[in-house]
């Protein structure tokens, strides 16, 4: 075993010392494999990202509350005798003010995209007092808060990043008035650092919905309270109405986005990785020609078959972790943190997040890149330990 284990060693050592002489097809693989990694880490680490911003909208403590129904804010809908039935429901949370409850409106305005110039749909969400405490990671960074009752917004700090006019001091059309933005917020990263927000009770009549709420996000006296919530909702002779915790609720708005992305991401990987197959193919097959004879010189001396395979494998599989590695590395520089905007399928808005190139994509993307070597590998180790001895040591 030690003796086999020598020998592979010794031959891995001659193939990667002639390398240099290689450099032309070596380079070639390790540009194609690194872009396969690359590409495919940066396609998959869109939907990372927004999957983590979704996760980050909600809290285990806190419900959301639709229609019977309805599977997103955009088909809900309730009146104000119902949302003050929601909060007076076994296991709200309250404070010094009442109920941590908070009737929502929803609505979508159009604003240019900063880097395409082209509108697209951005949500507008009217909230009551109580939302600031429901959504406990809400902060002001720029500016102030809105006054109750006034003509004003905030608006998420990613929304601010992505979409035109939108910064403190410029104004926005809502309805056919223009209103004042006074103030930008962060939400933890989540879903609200899109939006833009102001008071439901102006909102209501500027877009002439009465005294009308789409949802109502309250918060629970603690995550084991939503049971007791569900329940009493459900039981409620007076109420269509279904509650869910806000964590599975944008666990289910990201599921098409993170979908289509991931499959898109491996389809392209895929297609791409069939070149970098090629690349290695051809890669390895210049090793195993340009040391003919010193492999038949091996193989005379009493190096098995089996070694010589193993050791163009291995060398394989090394330049193409090699390229994998710095694929991971330059889709990481490139991508991460990186923020944008996408459609979220369910309200039709517009989300902002920020790309994630997690530990785990720069696995995956590696763990390619050693199968691309693998593959690309196979036959030309095979042909190194197939061709005869005779054979090659005359060649020249």
């Amino acid at each position: 075993m030690i003796n086999w284990l020598s020998q592979i060693a010794s031959v891995t050592k001659f193939g990667l010392l002639s390398i240099p002489q290689r450099r032309g097809s070596v380079g070639a693989a390790l540009f194609g494999i690194a872009g396969v990694v690359a590409v495919l880490v940066g396609v998959l680490s869109i939907a990372a990202g927004f999957r983590r911003a979704m996760a980050a909208s909600g809290s285990p403590d806190a419900a959301l509350v639709l229609r019977s129904g309805a599977d997103s804010e955009m088909v809900s809908g309730f009146g104000r005798a119902t949302t003050r039935i929601i909060a007076d429901a076994p296991g709200v949370a309250r404070g010094p003010d009442g109920p941590l409850a908070s009737a929502e409106l929803f609505v979508i305005i159009n604003l240019p995209k900063i880097s395409t110039g082209s509108d697209v749909n951005v949500p507008l969400r009217g909230v009551e007092r109580p939302a600031l405490k429901v959504r406990d990671s809400m902060r002001i960074e720029e500016g102030r808060m809105f006054e109750w009752g006034k003509d004003e917004v905030v608006v998420g700090i990613g929304a601010a990043r992505e979409f035109s006019g939108l910064r403190v001091g410029d104004k926005i059309k809502v309805g056919r008035y223009e209103w004042p933005v006074v103030g930008i917020f962060s939400a933890g990263g989540g879903a609200s650092e899109s939006e833009i927000w102001t008071d439901a009770a102006v909102l209501q009549p500027a877009y002439k919905r009465g005294d009308s709420f789409q949802s109502v996000y309250v918060k629970l006296k603690s995550a084991e309270s939503f049971r007791e919530f569900h329940d009493a909702l459900s039981a409620d002779p007076r109420l269509s109405a279904s509650a869910m915790r806000q964590t599975d609720y944008y666990a289910d708005q990201s599921t098409a986005v993170t979908k289509l992305v991931t499959t898109l991401g491996y389809l392209i990987a895929l297609l791409m990785a069939v070149g970098a197959v090629f690349g290695a193919l051809n890669t390895m097959y210049s090793s195993v020609s340009a040391r003919t004879r010193e492999i038949a010189t091996l193989r005379a001396l009493g190096f098995g078959s089996g070694a010589v395979v193993a050791s163009v494998m291995l060398e394989s599989v090394a330049l193409a972790i090699v390229g994998g590695a710095v694929g991971a590395g330059l889709s990481y520089i490139a991508f991460n943190g990186l923020h944008t905007a996408t459609m979220n399928w369910q309200s039709f808005s517009q989300v902002t997040f920020a790309l994630a190139v997690t530990p785990q994509l720069l696995v995956q993307g590696v763990v390619l890149a050693t199968l691309i070597g693998a593959v690309g590998g196979l036959l030309p180790a095979i042909r190194a330990a197939r061709q005869p001895i005779a054979a090659a040591l005359r060649e020249l």
